[in-house]
């Protein structure tokens, strides 16, 4: 079973981004199960979602302490939560690098990649949200999803101008990420 957690702002996209990202999953044959975690229930509130996939049916419900993976498209939640906290010696996370982000509290052992998910959704969405632009990296590590999976993932998400935006940030996010590994 994979497990991933990934840390937002309320209103930055993370159920989508577990949504999404379960259904790139479904269509490659796993089972995927995916779910949010809410504090306060207000707009800008730091909040998680999750996701388990696996070969067979996930029963688990419980949230994720131990993750495979975490996708952080708030680089601020570094400050004040434990982010990377229980992420596996094999697993890795992707943080979205904001211009102006400090690098220097990140003195982790374990794999991360910084992705510049704003500034590439900006330029391709028009908006901040970088959810799309880091699944576009997440497919691009990973060996089990592939970007075609995702772009029809999005299809069921988003229609119209919306959508080819987005498949312009998630292809601009995996080549990111394909050009520095």
């Amino acid at each position: 079973m994979r497990e991933i957690r990934i840390h937002a702002r309320a209103g930055q996209g993370a159920i989508t981004t577990a949504y999404i990202l379960g259904y790139a999953y479904f269509l490659k044959g796993f089972y995927p199960y995916a779910f949010p975690h809410f504090g306060a229930a207000r707009m800008g509130a730091p909040m998680n979602a999750f996701l388990r996939v696996d070969t067979k049916p996930v029963n688990l419900r419980s949230q994720i302490y131990e993750p495979d993976y975490v996708l952080i498209v708030d680089p601020t939640l570094l400050k004040g939560f434990n982010c990377l906290g229980g992420l596996k010696e094999d697993g890795f996370a992707i943080i979205n690098d904001t211009e102006g982000f400090d690098k220097s509290n990140l003195n982790f052992k374990k794999k991360f990649y910084l992705v510049p998910g704003t500034k590439i959704a900006l330029e391709t969405i028009g908006r901040p949200l970088a959810n799309t632009v880091l699944l576009g990296a997440f497919v691009g590590i990973v060996s089990e999803l592939d970007l075609e999976a995702l772009i029809e993932a999005l299809k069921i998400r988003f229609k119209g101008e919306v959508l080819e935006k987005n498949i312009l940030a998630a292809k601009r996010g995996f080549e990111f990420i394909k050009s520095i590994l």
